[in-house]
């Protein structure tokens, strides 16, 4: 089955926007499966910076059908200001992105308690975005949702809002002390966001098992990381959705044996926004690279990242959670000037080395990283055409990566652009060019 899932490897910000652009090029289908707008995904494409958040990154390809899965939570208002944003820009949506009528709706009191509850959890809090992500998750696990495809039903939706808002009413009063959220004004609103997205509503599932069936290959992408993920990511501090290979799947209607190749997007180094642990962290005094140089700000956000040296502990881990086959490896450019490169080869708690990744965040916060350091190469790498190309440091630094992770760099990206990437593997066609 021609199925290839796209994932992140580390805390999201990967760069996966790019290699899902890299691979759309081969990709007739492309599927975003699970998030909502807290994700964000940034790519250059013909000389235009384009920031997605809800709309799989392959519509910019003109020969292809995208698809928003029902593992996804959409603010309606958002999808349409970037589906016009993208029309505006010459990008047509119409007859090529479609959503599935099982997406859950955010709406203002998801976006309101969201805030509400991360202002009180105090410790606890985990630096979410706002944008209203964790509470439509919990009104899904609660029943309480109200999906896409009841929002286009005229009849339906009004008596699910009325039942709904009544609810979420009496926790912002009684909860929070918060004036209630009208019901007239609210039902207007997102009656024409109704209207103007009822066009885009289709049945997915259907079509994407057809696109398999059919041997056209298909791209399921990811949104955030491996370690975002609600049940094995660094718990409290995650996502509200499921973030690995096996949650994508889910959230596209997708079966395991539908899937050719798993590839796990990771940077050259490690990177986090908002709180919790960062086993290789380095002191932003004296981190390594620029951060308005090197684009390490967050798509959605624009909060500054966190910094680290490659984590091969989260790696390998994630190797094993994804099941992944290979590895694209980007941002190996930011590497250039430095002359010793540390990889974090494992964790010591108390002095005593561990061998397994730890899962509750308390250690993980107390882990001591091992490093294993390797000579720079001192050498720009962003006009690179061959691995022959490369520096021997930087060869030698890509197959230490891959001896500690156990699977091949398919993908190798050295700088933002599309040109400036080395596709050692043919995904699609799975076939091994670089030992």
């Amino acid at each position: 089955m021609p199925g290839v899932i796209v994932v992140g490897t580390q805390w999201g910000d990967e760069g996966k926007g790019k290699i899902i652009d890299l691979l759309t090029t081969q990709a007739k289908h492309i599927v975003r499966a699970q998030g909502g707008n807290n994700a964000g995904h940034t790519i250059k494409f013909d000389g235009q910076e384009f920031k997605l958040h809800l709309i799989p990154s392959g519509i910019l390809q003109s020969h292809t059908t995208c698809y928003i899965g029902a593992g996804t939570v959409i603010d309606p208002k958002v999808l349409i200001q970037e589906i016009q944003g993208i029309e505006d820009r010459g990008i047509r949506t119409k007859n090529r992105l479609w959503i599935s009528p099982a997406a859950h709706i955010i709406f203002p009191y998801h976006c309101t308690l969201d805030r509400l509850l991360e202002d009180k959890k105090g410790e606890r809090r985990i630096g979410t975005t706002g944008r209203g992500i964790g509470p439509c998750y919990v009104d899904k696990a609660n029943r309480l949702g109200i999906r896409i495809g009841e929002l286009t039903d005229k009849n339906l939706f009004p008596r699910l809002l009325s039942s709904v808002l009544e609810l979420k009413n009496e926790e912002l009063q009684k909860l929070y002390g918060e004036d209630p959220i009208s019901y007239q004004p609210l039902l207007k609103e997102y009656t024409s966001y109704a209207e103007t997205l009822n066009q885009y509503v289709a049945p997915v599932e259907s079509m994407i098992h057809n696109a398999l069936a059919n041997h056209e290959n298909t791209l399921l992408e990811g949104a955030q990381g491996t370690f975002l993920d609600g049940t094995h990511g660094t718990y409290p501090f995650v996502t509200s959705s499921n973030t690995l290979a096996g949650g994508i799947a889910v959230g596209a209607g997708v079966g395991p044996s539908h899937i050719h190749h798993t590839i796990g997007v990771i940077k050259a180094y490690t990177t986090r926004v908002g709180n919790g642990p960062l086993p290789s962290e380095i002191p932003e005094d004296e981190s390594f690279l620029e951060h308005q140089k090197a684009r390490e700000f967050g798509t959605t956000t624009g909060r500054k990242r966190r910094i680290g040296w490659f984590d091969a502990m989260i790696a390998k881990t994630a190797v094993n959670l994804n099941g992944l086959d290979s590895l694209a490896l980007t941002k190996l450019d930011i590497l250039d000037t430095l002359d010793e490169i540390k990889i974090c080869i494992g964790y010591k708690i108390d002095g005593i080395e561990i061998h397994n990744f730890p899962y509750l965040a308390d250690e993980l916060e107390r882990v001591e990283a091992i490093y294993e350091v390797l000579p720079g190469w001192r050498s720009p790498t962003t006009n690179l055409t061959s691995i022959e190309d490369l520096p021997k440091n930087a060869l030698r630094y890509l197959e230490r990566i891959q001896q500690l992770c156990g699977i091949p760099i398919s993908i190798l990206s050295f700088g933002p652009e599309r040109e400036k990437t080395l596709l050692i593997q043919d995904i699609f066609e799975n076939k091994g060019v670089f030992a």
